[in-house]
């Protein structure tokens, strides 16, 4: 099933799964879902402490598994290409442990891409073997955790 703006807005939950429309893109949802994400974020995490910008991701997190679980059984694809809030929810926890800068935002939004498009090892196995709404979220966990790594080497070099 390739999901429509009425498929979109006739749940909560497909509303956010589906990244607030940004899922809907024809090319390269997830990419376009990251992108939402990215701009997003100064919004969702300039009036937060660090401890409520925390509370928020875990929230989205733990919410992110109902909405991508309900969604993936309507569309009938547990983890369809249109469900885009694991992208968002990975990319405000990379973004709000990342340098400060355009460049280094840019940096991280690229690579994030690459590890959650590549799913070097464990990330695949999660991918292949974790399902529902708990797999869908975890594999990009994972893909943050994996760029927040990089950046963490990138950091050392330049800096």
């Amino acid at each position: 099933m390739k999901p429509t703006a009425r498929f979109l807005l006739s749940d909560p939950a497909h509303f956010v799964a589906l990244g607030f429309g940004s899922g809907l893109c024809p090319k390269g949802p997830g990419t376009a879902g990251t992108l939402a994400g990215w701009l997003l974020y100064p919004f969702v995490s300039a009036a937060l402490s660090d401890s409520l910008f925390g509370g928020l991701l875990l929230a989205s997190f733990l919410f992110g598994i109902l909405a991508c679980e309900r969604t993936g059984r309507a569309l009938g694809v547990a983890d369809h290409g249109s469900i885009v809030w694991d992208e968002i929810v990975a990319i405000w926890l990379v973004l709000w442990l990342s340098p400060d800068g355009l460049a280094w935002q840019a940096t991280a939004f690229v690579l994030f891409r690459f590890f959650d498009i590549v799913k070097p090892q464990p990330i695949r196995w999660v991918d292949e073997h974790t399902r529902g709404g708990f797999g869908v979220m975890l594999d990009d966990l994972l893909a943050a955790g994996y760029t927040l790594l990089a950046l963490a080497l990138l950091v050392r070099i330049f800096d």
